[in-house]
């Protein structure tokens, strides 16, 4: 067991944050954390690091657990390369290699079968175990791999000093990765990756050794990686087992079996109630009722569950519609200063079609919506009567001074202000909030905020770029809902693919200077992006001939191709027998944890001998496997 919880209770200022947080956090464990904002989530994740401490109950954390963190804008400074930086995390490696070749350059120079001779022996064969066990000779190959898979294998020597705090924040998460904490816990990682990065870090994250513990409101990440999901929400921990899309479930089973539970009650107690008053007075059926009294009395009272709170509601109208064709963009050249972001950039978009605009990080997406905006381009031609409404990630048109009534009033100034509030109230800004600064704002808020203005413009062709930044997740499904009611044309950018899948019925893909556009959504754009890859993959790689330097044609002969099949087979057996032992060790993790077993000593005993026997198991697969795939 890595952390545990129970009844743990925390306030600030008098005000209670968590109240009876109970959780147990083993080795292997895949947990993704959600809540609305300001639900505890970070407070939860200080208390674990040891920042923050509990009023009352336990926390109980491993003691020398190692414990790696990544916060939202979890950066750091340093003058030293890329390189560099990563280098330092492997210098006991890098100091017992230079430790080995000492002791063999000390073994060759000193006389067979003496005492001296069989000590350094001893010690290197002690030493090269160790290496052997850390894997230090491949420290390297490491380092390139997160490096490149976190889109930094162009940037080996740039000083980290110099990086954007995006970046910073990435090679943070690389340095995390190496490391290979026993806890890794991940706030927002999703943030500043795109496509290609995410689908890689997914991949890597799914076999990382240690525990994972995630925020996040990137609901594919939770749904690939997770199979817990902790929830707080009304200062209460609820644990739900499964990925983002079983807690949906399993979320609104809960809550609807609560309620029957909780009004059950109430008909019964009514009942009971009822027959009191009617026969209390009675002297026949006085004793009766007075049992009944008690029995109400001593009835052990089910709270009324509590509701989600309501999501925000968004909602977006136009006054005119537009000619068929919206958009029509032929041969755009896309430039940023004097870099060539796009070429020959072309395509339409009609009246009614949603499209969502993706590609990596500096490709040109939203400087392509910003151009489309403008239209000062002869290649850009807006249809007629079309009305443009833009979205800013940055929310950069937002007045930091203004409150937060008066920055929706000034653009609307012959609204009636009960108007102008109950806008603000319907997409998640309360009365409490109308007088705060904008500036003071969360950034949960900010957006909010900035989806109120945006939607009151009534365009009918929508540009957004990343609107689903620092929104929760209630927030994100409210946005996605109001969008796919929307019947006008939207493009928009966004790296969360839950949203795209949601909305998209079209993909335009920035990629080495040039847009492709695909028809259809974006499971079908998947599947060819998936599809040309395998085709890319299947091609035959021509063997060139050491001695004649000739290209000879890609053969196996059938017994090779016996054996390979036969090594796939026993690959995907192996495959299943860690799944089904993984599953076996969380199993009896989960038993061990209850007070059932702990206080069972043979039971205890016996459980914890089989989880020596399934560790000893993987070990040999997982070598087998590394033998298999390597």
């Amino acid at each position: 067991m890595l952390v545990s919880s129970n009844n743990l209770i925390f306030g600030f200022n008098g005000e209670t944050l968590l109240e009876n947080v109970c959780f147990s956090l083993n080795e292997g464990d895949r947990v993704g954390l959600i809540g609305g904002n300001g639900e505890g989530k970070t407070t939860l994740i200080r208390l674990i690091l040891g920042e923050l401490e509990c009023e009352s109950g336990s926390l109980f954390v491993k003691s020398g657990i190692r414990i790696g963190y990544l916060a939202q804008n979890g950066g750091y400074d340093s003058s030293n390369t890329v390189f560099e930086e990563m280098r330092a995390i492997f210098e006991e490696d890098i100091r017992a290699i230079e430790q080995l070749s000492v002791l063999e350059k000390a073994i060759s120079s000193t006389a067979e079968n003496t005492q001296e001779y069989r000590a350094l022996c001893a010690k290197y064969e002690a030493l090269n175990k160790k290496i052997s066990a850390r894997d230090s000779w491949n420290f390297e190959v490491k380092i390139r791999t997160v490096l490149g898979g976190m889109g930094f294998e162009h940037a080996y020597s740039q000083r980290v000093d110099t990086m954007s705090g995006g970046e910073k924040t990435r090679l943070k998460l690389c340095r995390l990765l190496l490391e290979e904490p026993e806890l890794l816990i991940l706030d927002e990682p999703t943030n500043h990756l795109d496509m290609k990065t995410l689908f890689w870090l997914e991949d890597y994250l799914l076999s990382f050794k240690g525990a994972i513990l995630v925020v996040s409101h990137d609901r594919y990440f939770l749904d690939k990686l997770v199979s817990t999901i902790y929830e707080l929400e009304n200062k209460k921990l609820s644990v739900f087992k499964g990925n983002y899309s079983k807690y949906k479930i399993l979320k609104a089973e809960k809550v609807a079996r609560l309620l029957k539970e909780y009004e059950k009650q109430q008909e019964e107690r009514a009942h009971m109630q009822d027959y009191v008053d009617r026969n209390l007075v009675r002297a026949s059926t006085t004793k009766m009722a007075q049992s009944r009294r008690k029995a109400l009395e001593k009835m052990e009272l089910i709270e009324k569950p509590a509701l989600p709170p309501p999501p925000p509601k968004f909602h977006f109208s136009y006054a005119e519609k537009t000619y068929e064709k919206v958009l029509d963009v032929q041969n755009l050249r896309l430039k940023a200063g004097e870099k060539t972001l796009l070429e020959d950039c072309s395509f339409t978009l009609m009246r009614g079609e949603k499209c969502a605009v993706v590609g990596d990080n500096g490709t040109g997406k939203s400087t392509l919506l910003k151009t489309l905006l403008s239209a000062k381009s002869d290649a850009i031609r807006l249809g007629r009567f079309v009305k443009t409404a833009y979205y800013d990630q940055e929310n950069a048109n937002l007045n930091g001074e203004n409150s937060v009534l008066s920055e929706l009033w000034e653009r609307h100034v012959l609204w009636e202000q009960t108007r102008v509030r109950a806008t603000l109230a319907r997409i998640g800004l309360p009365a409490e909030d109308m007088d705060k600064k904008v500036r003071m704002l969360s950034g949960g808020e900010r957006a909010k905020l900035a989806l109120a203005v945006f939607e009151s413009e009534q365009g009918n062709f929508l540009l957004l770029d990343e609107p689903t930044n620092h929104l929760d997740l209630s927030a994100r499904e409210s946005l996605e809902s109001a969008l796919k009611e929307f019947d006008g044309t939207i493009l928009f950018v966004s790296h969360d693919r839950y949203f795209i899948r949601a909305i998209a019925g079209k993909i335009l893909e920035l990629e080495k200077g040039y847009a492709t556009c695909f028809v259809g959504d974006y499971d079908e754009y998947q599947a060819q992006k998936n599809k040309a890859k395998t085709e890319i993959e299947r091609v035959p790689t021509p063997v060139v001939s050491q001695k004649s330097g000739h290209k000879e044609s890609y053969y196996r002969t059938k017994e090779e191709r016996s054996a390979e099949a036969k090594r796939q087979t026993k690959i995907k057996n192996i495959e299943k027998e860690i799944t089904a032992l993984e599953s076996e060790e969380a199993q009896i993790n989960e038993d061990i944890a209850t007070p059932a077993v702990s206080a069972n000593f043979p039971l205890l005993n016996e459980k914890c001998k089989r989880l020596e026997e399934i560790k000893n198991r993987l070990d040999e697969l997982y070598t087998e496997y590394e033998t298999l795939i390597g």
